[in-house]
């Protein structure tokens, strides 16, 4: 039975409805989909309902006492969703930013669950996962290419999914092979040459033995914004390459192995963003190359004493006056500089060919699971991951050659530029062993993992002669082993209350190592002075934790559930000593900011209640969440910039610190109502407020003065979030089950802080996209539109610098960087299935 049908015999019963979806901030709510994944044999599941595995086990979202989102393939395919970015924009409670250390590309991406900002793209406060398996670091999965589902757990989830999942996790869930041939293609074309082709097979290679499912995908597009500065380049291109294997193996009845593979090269050209300078800047004929957009200042008094003026800019961040526009030509200086193997992480063959990203991710995985009892199943579970980024940026974010090169040295360039090459490998290797136990009334899980992760990282460039190992340095190697033993027991206390109970013991061992060619310590500031060989260890230290869970399920009927759980988290972090890598001048400045090597773990208390359920006849389903959480022991990133007299250059030490403690909290929705047979609307909100209580930030401190950040907001993230999907479809008489459709879909997320001053702050994003087609089970026509409004609202706002030849303005922030977004795209999308 319908929603229609209820409104007109149950008037009390919408009366609820209506309250609950006034209540659940407009939003799409990813929860549901039409198809169960892998649900247990003895339920049927309901309609639109499906099964995640939050605890390593299948289970229906409704009946998880777990806060989850997820969007299910068909999902997926009906927004057109192609990215993280996009999962983000339908998740209440979730954001991507790619924004930071002066560029916004797909090197540098950020997870946001519930608002927990962690302080750089290594340090995650959320992890992601496939099948499970850890990857490596969260810009491995810019692309989401036909997944069964993609699941967002919210909270820590250490127990089952071990490491950095402090806030939460996002774990894909890769499609199992058919049990028949089947195939399909899918080709989109749209405006600024982009297009998106994806081709898949799957079936049985030995009936009822051997399965395989392969995909092949290439994804492109042309930036949305023409550089000022260099006559026909676009802002924002971006292509990638992804292929998938899986292949599934059932010897016995009770035996699968299954393995999945995939393979991902990224390369894109330079980024969408712009600069919003608080100064002015000219080239040498005086002619404004970088407008002075400033609308407040601040008096700020150092530690010598001495008190300058900071202009910078306030409130919401202005419409951009100069930008975007970059020197981002890929002239026989660039060409030359790219060549040089010297202070080189990435060869230069394998390397960025020119201004941009080039990426390489590889990821493989296998699992077993053995029924080698009536309820008891064994499982392990094995991965590895490997990723190299190398990208090069215009730090300076402006386009001008009739600045003078007055530092320069001998094969620099003759007018001043500052072209940026950031360059970072990381690899892991996972193994886990579980046991499971199951019965009406009690279930066990216990088991082991451990995980093996490396990263490593170079940096070079500037105004000066790029290629010389002086401007260009390959930091050491860092190193964490995390061994951790995991329970989880479920008990049926009566036919509706339940009590669960899980946790984790983990050690953590972190290492930093000297970097190529060893190292010279030159001071005592943080470590003995002297030469430490290549690969020596610098720094070592092993962090031991039990972090516990505790839930309470009341199920009130066979539609309405109601969870309680207090959860702990431990995020470790890991050393600073980058530093160590500097000149004297550089130890020293660290030093006297209060750097050191060793950052302890970050912990929380998670306090939440839920309930989820159903309505109407099982054609309204929802969920509903609240929290609080305290996070001490928060660390953030601290960016120290000063001028070298003894290099001519500008330098900036970057350390992570324990730096204060925040207040979390929030309320989450998601709605998802059967209409009619064939309308449909979805919705799913949140709020997610944070209260500064204590914090050090010294960027932030040297750009304002303010020293005291209690009741500020989290940097990064939006306080509100929501979306709304309506879909409508009607029968049509071009083929049996043929449909014409249409569909909108809205996502809003409210702007977002650069910084703990709360002072500057990005617009609220609103973006809608709009489809309309027919589908005829083989065949699907469709016709879109996105960000049907062409909104120019930026994406995210970051504190950023001034680059000038004498570099006046690099002292402290001068400067804002603000992420763009793609402006409107049409496009058409064919899609056939056998």
């Amino acid at each position: 039975m319908k929603l229609r049908d209820f409104i007109k015999h149950d008037a009390a019963r919408v009366s609820i409805v209506a309250l609950t979806v006034s209540g659940a901030i407009a939003g799409s709510a990813p929860a549901f989909a039409q198809e169960a994944a892998s649900p247990p044999a003895q339920q049927e599941p309901a309609s639109g309902e499906i099964f995640v595995t939050a605890r390593k086990s299948a289970e229906s979202i409704l009946e998880t006492p777990i806060a989850v989102s997820a969007l299910t393939g068909e999902d997926i395919r009906a927004r057109g969703i192609v990215s993280v970015q996009d999962i983000a924009a339908y998740t209440p409670g979730m954001k991507v930013v790619n924004n930071g250390a002066g560029r916004n590309d797909r090197s540098f991406q950020q997870i946001i669950i519930r608002g927990f900002t962690p302080p750089n793209a290594v340090a995650q406060t959320a992890s992601v996962f496939i099948d499970g398996v850890p990857v490596s670091s969260a810009t491995a999965i810019n692309n989401i290419t036909n997944p069964e589902r993609v699941e967002v757990l919210k909270g820590p989830q250490a127990a089952y999914f071990g490491r950095q999942t402090f806030a939460g996790a996002v774990n894909v869930v890769s499609k199992a092979p058919s049990d028949h041939w089947t195939g399909t293609v899918d080709a989109m074309i749209g405006t600024r040459n982009s297009y998106d082709v994806m081709g898949e097979v799957s079936g049985p290679l030995v009936d009822d033995l051997l399965g395989i499912r392969a995909t092949v995908r290439k994804y492109a597009k042309d930036g949305s914004y023409e550089n000022a500065g260099v006559p026909g380049q676009t802002l924002g291109d971006q292509k990638t390459r992804t292929g998938t294997l899986a292949l599934t193996f059932t010897p016995a009845s009770n035996l699968t192995v299954k393995g999945f593979g995939m393979i991902t090269y990224n390369d894109d050209g330079p980024s969408a963003q712009g600069l919003i300078g608080a100064y002015q800047a000219t080239d040498d004929n005086g002619r404004v190359i970088v407008q002075d957009q400033s609308n407040c200042s601040f008096n700020v008094t150092n530690s010598s004493g001495v008190t300058r003026t900071n202009r910078y800019i306030c409130g919401t961040a202005p419409k951009l006056v100069n930008s975007p526009s970059a020197n981002t030509t890929n002239d026989a200086f660039i060409k030359n500089f790219l060549a040089n193997p010297k202070g080189r992480l990435i060869s230069p063959e394998d390397g960025v060919q020119g201004y941009g990203l080039r990426s390489r991710f590889y990821h493989l995985h296998a699992s077993v699971d053995w029924e080698v009892a009536d309820g008891v199943t064994l499982s392990s579970l094995t991965g590895m991951n490997k990723e190299r980024n190398s990208e090069l940026a215009d730090l300076d974010n402006y386009y001008s050659v009739g600045q003078a090169n007055i530092f320069g040295s001998a094969g620099s360039r003759s007018y001043f530029d500052f072209p940026f090459l950031v360059e970072r490998r990381q690899s892991d290797w996972s193994q886990e062993f579980r046991a499971r136990y199951d019965t009406d009334r009690f279930k066990g899980t216990v088991g082991v993992s451990y995980l093996d992760a490396r990263y490593q990282n170079a940096n070079g460039g500037g105004n000066n002669a790029l290629g010389i190992s002086t401007f260009s340095a390959v930091f050491g190697q860092s190193r964490n082993q995390t061994l951790g033993a995991f329970f989880g027991l479920s008990y049926d206390l009566t036919n509706k209350l339940t009590i669960s109970v899980d946790g984790r013991y983990q050690i953590d061992k972190l290492y930093a190592y000297a970097p190529p060619g060893g190292l010279t310590v030159t001071t005592d500031a943080f470590a003995p002075a002297g030469f430490y060989a290549e690969g020596q260890t610098l720094a070592h230290k092993n962090y031991r934790n039990f972090i516990p869970r505790g839930i309470v399920q009341y199920q009130f009927d066979p539609d309405t559930m109601f969870y309680a759980s207090y959860a702990k988290g431990i995020n470790p972090a890991g050393f600073n000593t980058q530093f160590l890598t500097g000149m004297p001048s550089v130890q020293q400045t660290a030093a006297a900011s209060g750097l050191a090597i060793e950052v302890d773990p970050e912990k929380l208390d998670n306090y939440e209640i839920g309930l989820k359920g159903r309505l109407l006849g099982k054609s309204v389903r929802y969920t509903l969440a609240a929290y609080r959480a305290i996070w001490k022991n928060q660390i953030n990133s601290a960016d120290v910039v000063f001028f070298d007299a003894q290099t001519n250059t500008p330098q900036v030490i970057t350390a992570l610190r324990n730096a204060g403690k925040v207040i979390m909290t929030g309320f989450e929705a998601e709605v998802f109502a059967d209409v009619t047979d064939n309308l449909s609307i979805t919705a799913s909100g949140a709020i997610n407020a944070s209260s500064i209580r204590s914090l050090t930030a010294p960027s932030s401190t040297a750009l304002t003065g303010i020293t005291d950040f209690r009741g500020n907001e989290n940097p990064l993230t939006s306080k509100y979030s929501a979306a709304v999907s309506v879909s409508y479809s009607h029968p049509i008489p071009v083929a049996d089950g043929a449909k014409a459709f249409i569909r909108g879909d809205l996502s809003y997320k409210s702007g977002v802080y650069s910084d703990a001053s709360n002072v500057l702050k990005s617009p609220d994003l609103t973006l809608v996209n709009m489809r309309t087609g027919i589908e005829t089970g083989k065949v699907n026509v469709e016709v879109f539109v996105n960000n049907v409004f062409n909104t120019h609202a930026y994406t995210s706002v970051a504190l950023g610098t001034l680059f000038t030849n004498d570099f006046r303005y690099t002292g402290t922030n001068t400067a804002a960087i603000v992420g763009l977004p793609d402006l409107r795209t049409a496009g058409l999308r064919i899609r056939y299935s056998y």
